[in-house]
């Protein structure tokens, strides 16, 4: 069977502070917290022998919940565009991402850390890098920064399942604690033909979309106001095995289409994959659970005793990592 292949390519983020928003948690949920990384440390490396309880970090209603928007290269910018293509995009009006004269932006959202505001109340703090390219429109107008603002509350969203305020505060601060550093794998198509992490990928055959359905149309990378009934993600069956001394992890995603892959992100570390595609799929393979979170997990999915057993193996190698995202095929395929 003919494969429309997305390469991925890893790339290292040391985000630069923009500014802050607070915002409050709509609803009691529960997210997964940020790996911390030793200042100096190769971010590739993580301690493996986490408690478990330190992965989870419990969200109650009205909880503070602060944005940090930063800025990173490694971050692909938007594509070239025309005001009118832009002022569509922020009016939230459908985007055809086929179409070269689309316009959306790439980001990248990070896992939640605990912090405190300040009378040293519990609060949460999430990292929103985007490209540099657009610091300035950012800076300057007020809408598109609203705009921006609205794509990294999607993104958080779509990614946990908090549910923001969109009554929001900007804090006279730069960022809310100090911006992590992380690994991140991204599109390679995404980036501009300039750019050294620029690749265009390999068609044998170009895939003519059947008849699709709301269901299975992610959102575009434009502001949108929320629906009242969301679509909750779906935890997607996967397996893996060795191959040629690599472990192979093949994740079936039957929904994927062309045009979610720009505003999916898929983390790799050495004890943890992480998929997130917009209102399809989130999926979390944490390797530092235990057996019994593990099977609770991926029983609905048969994945199970696949989490059991890879579990047991040697950690994923992350610097070498590498994915392909097969809509033909409807799975993706990570290489580690």
């Amino acid at each position: 069977m003919a494969t429309a292949a997305n390469e991925q390519v890893t790339v290292t983020l040391n985000p630069v502070p923009g500014f802050c928003v607070k915002s409050r948690a709509t609803n009691d949920t529960v997210v997964h917290a940020a790996a911390s990384i030793a200042d100096g440390a190769d971010v590739s490396r993580r301690d493996t022998q986490v408690n478990r309880a330190s992965h989870l970090i419990p969200v109650t209603k009205d909880l503070k919940i602060f944005v940090n928007i930063a800025w990173d290269s490694n971050v692909p910018p938007p594509p070239q565009g025309s005001e009118e293509a832009v002022q569509r995009a922020m009016r939230g009006l459908h985007i055809d991402e086929s179409n070269p004269n689309s316009w959306f932006v790439p980001l990248v959202v990070s896992d939640a850390r605990r912090d405190s505001d300040k009378a040293g109340k519990p609060a949460v703090v999430f990292d929103a890098v985007f490209n540099p390219s657009i610091k300035s429109h950012t800076l300057k107008d007020a809408d598109f920064k609203f705009f921006i603002i609205e794509l990294a509350f999607q993104r958080i969203e779509a990614q946990t399942s908090v549910v923001l305020s969109r009554q929001i505060g900007t804090p006279n601060i730069a960022s809310k604690g100090k911006l992590q550093a992380r690994q991140v794998m991204v599109p390679a198509s995404l980036y501009p033909p300039s750019h050294p992490n620029h690749s265009v990928p390999a068609k044998l055959i170009q895939e003519i979309p059947s008849h699709p359905t709301a269901d299975s149309t992610p959102e575009t990378g434009s502001k949108k106001h929320l629906p009242s009934a969301r679509a909750t993600p779906k935890i997607p069956s996967w397996s893996w095995c060795e191959e040629n001394s690599r472990l192979r992890i093949e994740i079936n995603v039957p929904a994927l289409t062309h045009a979610a892959i720009p505003l999916s992100t898929l983390d790799v570390e050495p004890r943890r994959v992480l998929l997130s595609v917009p209102s399809l799929y989130h999926l979390d393979i944490d390797l530092n659970a235990s057996d019994a979170d593990l099977t609770a997990t991926f029983a609905k999915t048969d994945s199970s005793m696949q989490a059991l057993t890879l579990k047991r193996k040697r950690d994923l190698d992350v610097d070498n990592a590498k994915a392909e995202w097969r809509v033909a095929d409807k799975t993706i395929v990570l290489h580690a």
